[in-house]
């Protein structure tokens, strides 16, 4: 019954034989519809996701024997789980409440439901621990969902028997804590711990999970080096430590299934290495923001999947690496912040060739169980990537569309490679604080889809092309601190939102936004002596203006009076007379003070 609207259909108030009910995605209102559960004993499966139901959960009058799937997320649901849900649903096998606002603890009565094999109560307020009876009691427990709440404390006790589970999912919470042993008896495909309080080195027991596909913990505080038992785990796709203390990895590590490694803001150091040599599927590498040394290694060009490259922020050294030209599938390189010299590799822009970016994105763990994929969904990969001077967390779809090269803040030398004009579906383009001479290419006007273009601060020279005022999407826009000389773009189309500092520091450059005109109005020949001499010489050029202007409005108004006097006989009297008074006025004033004056 999905798609329809408003209140719950009357004839299911009538229903008492139902055994599977899908209310899914019809934007219902009101309360939840426990008669359904109560009026139809033999009911399996109730689906009511994604409505509007709001107010508190009720339980059955009675214990519901035959109930297995309860899913009511993404809804407006509040107030606390019944503390006795587990009593009234015992035989329920998937629980989905994600995505509502309840509130409260965990009920332990969750932990007598013997035959739950997916428990999702990700993306509320739910606060306190994790029930010991809940890791106790679910021994079927294949799924546990309990992202994005307040949850504390240490993650499981020592009385851990959810040895079946293959998804744990306890990131965005307050979690703290080394990560427990037990989980060392379960055959995990995917542990996702990211957004926590742990600390300690990561386990070497992780690299006996020969079934991991992937291990997702960033922004904890996790440190040491990756085990080398890691180099074991040859299916391992995901590889997430993002924002820990990691110091190492080690050069054995280099599965042939993986597709996503995130390591940035960490505390690698040294060269890369062997590490990641034989990952050809690999998609993103992302090891921006370490202390990563040497030069780009060769091998990097085997990995002919790679989409997503983010070096930024280490210290590599020596010329970008020709074999980067071999990736002809990249759509983000980041290589800003290094100490890299040399020229830009013409061919490397060919690996950005114009082509339809509409590609699946990376995305997390794929369903394990087939029969039970809507309960198994992964999470989307995230990729941080500097545009329009912010930095971004860029991920699902807008990902996938977007392009772009950073090799800002090194030492690079030469020209700007021509072949840049090829790159029309490029969103972001940084070549700045470099040194690069030549000039601004004429081409740029074919980056259609550019949005930040920032070349400032390098050796450029000669003109800015007038075709870049083509570019309609430009929202960042700069060439300052170069050598450039001529007109400015003044303030047509995206240009007129520019202002003084995108053209700052070329002092040969004029025209809006800059206060320097193109077009200054010549001064008479004259021999200032000091500043105040121009002064006078503006004065004079204004004086002569002003007297002709002067000059015919006078003789304008002077006509005029005199048209009026002719025209009209009663404003000539008038006039007549108040210059008569004004005559006789002045004379006697003239008889009667003269003496005195005199006098005096």
């Amino acid at each position: 019954m999905s798609g329809c609207k408003g209140t719950f259909p009357k004839f299911l108030y009538h229903q008492h034989d139902l055994q599977e009910v899908d209310l899914s995605h019809s934007n219902f209102t009101g309360v939840f519809p426990y008669w359904l559960v109560e009026n139809n004993t033999q009911l399996l499966h109730l689906v009511l996701l994604n409505n509007s139901l709001t107010g508190p959960l009720p339980l059955p009058i009675h214990s519901h024997l035959n109930l297995m799937t309860l899913d009511i997320s993404m809804n407006n649901f509040n107030g606390h789980i019944p503390a006795e849900v587990g009593a009234y649903l015992p035989r329920l096998k998937f629980l989905n409440m994600s995505k509502n606002a309840l509130e409260g603890n965990i009920p332990s009565s969750i932990g007598d439901m013997k035959s739950l094999i997916s428990l999702d109560l990700s993306h509320n307020h739910l606060s306190g621990e994790i029930p010991e009876h809940l890791v106790e009691g679910c021994f079927s427990l294949q799924l546990l969902a309990l992202s994005n709440n307040s949850l504390q404390g240490q993650i499981f006790s020592a009385n851990f028997n959810l040895t079946n589970l293959v998804s744990l999912q306890l990131d965005g919470n307050h979690f703290h804590g080394k990560i427990p042993d037990s989980l060392s008896n379960t055959s995990l495909y995917g542990l996702y711990l990211s957004d926590n309080q742990l600390s300690g080195k990561i386990p070497g027991w992780l690299g006996n999970m020969t079934e991991l596909v992937e291990l997702v913990m960033p922004n904890n505080h996790l440190e040491g080096p990756i085990p080398p038992e890691f180099c074991q785990l040859e299916y391992l796709q995901v590889l997430n430590l993002a924002g820990n203390s990691i110091s190492d990895i080690p050069s054995c590590f280099s599965p042939s299934s993986l597709k996503q490694v995130h390591l940035s803001r960490n505390m690698l150091q040294g060269e890369l290495q062997d590490s990641f040599r034989n990952s050809s599927s690999l998609v993103t590498l992302d090891l921006g923001y370490n202390h990563i040394n040497g030069s780009i290694p060769n091998w990097i060009g085997r990995l002919s999947n790679l989409t997503y490259l983010i070096l930024n922020n280490n210290n590599l050294q020596g010329k970008v690496s020709i074999q980067l030209c071999q990736l002809d599938r990249l759509r983000l390189i980041d290589l800003s912040h290094n100490n890299l010299f040399g020229n830009i590799p013409h061919c490397l822009m060919t690996a950005f060739h114009d082509r339809d970016f509409d590609v699946p994105a990376p995305s997390y763990y794929e369903s394990v169980i087939n029969q039970t994929a809507s309960f198994f969904m992964g999470k989307e990969e995230i990729v941080e990537f500097r545009t329009k001077t912010i930095s971004y967390f860029y991920q699902g779809k807008i990902l996938t569309q977007m392009s772009g090269i950073d090799l800002s803040c090194n030492k690079l030398t030469g020209g700007i490679p021509p072949q840049i004009g090829n790159l029309a579906m490029i969103h972001t383009l940084n070549l700045s604080h470099n040194n690069l001479t030549g000039s601004i290419l004429s081409t740029f006007s074919n980056l259609k889809q550019i949005e930040s273009l920032d070349l400032s601060y390098n050796n450029l020279s000669g003109i800015i092309p007038h075709q870049l005022v083509e570019l309609c999407f430009l929202a960042v826009f700069s060439v300052a601190y170069n050598n450039l000389s001529g007109r400015t773009l003044g303030l047509v189309a995206q240009f007129s939102t520019f202002n003084a500092s995108s053209y700052e520091g070329n002092p040969l450059l004029c025209g809006l936004p800059l206060p320097k005109s193109c077009d200054p109005i010549e001064s008479p020949t004259l021999l200032p002596t000091d500043s105040n001499d121009i002064g006078e010489e503006n004065d004079f050029m204004d004086m002569d203006i002003f007297y002709i202007s002067f000059t015919v409005t006078y003789a304008i108004v002077l006509l005029a009076i005199v048209a009026v006097l002719l025209i009209n006989p009663y404003w000539r009297r008038t006039w007549f007379y108040v210059v008569e008074t004004w005559m006789t006025s002045f004379y006697y004033f003239i008889v009667d003070h003269l003496p005195k004056c005199h006098y005096i």
